[in-house]
This record gives structure tokens, sequence and C-alpha cells, in this order.
């Protein structure tokens, strides 16, 4: 018999919103705010957790001074929607909040780069869901990681702000280089394989 649903997930009567992510329970799992609904992350995969670490040493070893590199930090893109990219790559206004080791998310504003790293239960969420968002929010700059016969392959899109839609820009299978958001060279055979 299955367990029921501890009180704190029961939506709230105005549903859920942003900042009720920030008071969850120490017991809640890990979740991101879609269109206002919850959604609990799964396990990651080996490819998954070395392709993000592996890819967010290597922007935030190549990002110019103001920008930081982090895993997993939700952004707030508006009062339903709240995902966590695996990668976010955005300006770093350390020095002008005194808050800044507390905040839980990071405004879109600031966001330079997503990064969603697909798994088999994300597929739809990082091809259909998330990039629409992402890119009515202004974020200039989103890329997909994807399993293509034993290596990581990134698809990389820019934001055309006329049509508020990203735009392919490149699929790079063994060298990633690029001179936007800023310079970066990253070779791609490393972040699944030593």
């Amino acid at each position: 018999m299955a367990e029921p649903l501890p009180d704190w997930f029961m939506p709230p009567a105005e549903g859920w919103t942003a900042d009720d992510m920030d008071h969850l329970p120490p017991e809640a799992p890990r979740m991101e705010l879609i269109d206002g609904a919850p959604i609990v992350m799964s396990p990651q995969s080996r490819f998954h957790s070395r392709v993000i670490r592996r890819l967010t040493n290597a922007l935030e070893e190549q990002a110019p001074a103001g920008l930081m590199a982090d895993e997993e930090l939700t952004t707030t893109l508006d009062k339903h929607q709240r995902p966590e990219p695996d990668i976010v790559v955005y300006k770093d206004r350390e020095a002008e909040q005194e808050d800044w080791y507390e905040a839980t998310s990071i405004p879109p504003e600031d966001v330079v780069l997503v990064v969603e790293v697909e798994s088999p239960e994300s597929v739809f969420r990082d091809r259909e869901v998330k990039p629409g968002k992402y890119a009515a929010a202004g974020i200039p700059h989103f890329w997909r990681v994807v399993w293509e016969n034993g290596r990581a392959v990134v698809h990389v899109y820019e934001l055309d702000a006329t049509t508020r839609g990203y735009v392919a820009m490149g699929i790079f299978r063994d060298r990633l280089e690029l001179q936007v958001p800023f310079p970066i060279e990253v070779n791609l055979k490393k972040l699944v394989r030593n």
C-alpha cells in the first residue's frame, strides 16, 4: 500500500509559487517549479553527474571576471516558474549583496547561460519546455547536452531578441569552441572519460 503524501506536498489554495520553494521542509526532495507544479528531481546517472561537474569546472575556469558558474541553482523566471538548470553561468553580484551566500535563486536578468544535461526522464522538459521559458525570460544562451554513443554532445542555442526564441548555433561532438557568451574551448571527450 502506498503511503499518503505529506501535508507539505499539498498545493496552497492559490497554487505553488517560486517563493514557496524556499519554505519546503528539510526532508523534501530536490524540486523545481514549472508552470506552478513542483517537479521532483530524479537521481542522477554517472553520465549526468560527471558532465555537470566537469563542464561547470571548465566554464568557471574560462569565464571572465564578473561571471560565476554553479551547479543546480534555481532561477526564478516569474511567480510560477523556478526551474533548476544543471549549470547556470551568471553575473557575480557578490560585492553588491550582503546576503549573497543565502541566495537560493538567480534572477534571470543576471543569467548569461543555462545548461541542461538530458536524462531519460527529463528529455521532454529539456527539449520542449525549459528552452521556451528561458527564452521568454530573456536568458541569452542555452546549451543542451545529450548522450550520443558514449560521448557528450552539446547543442548550442542563442536568443533571437526579436522573436524571443532560441536559434540553433551548432552541434559540437568532439570539441566545443565558441566566442559567445565568452571565449571557451572544451574537449568534449574528456567530459565523459579521462
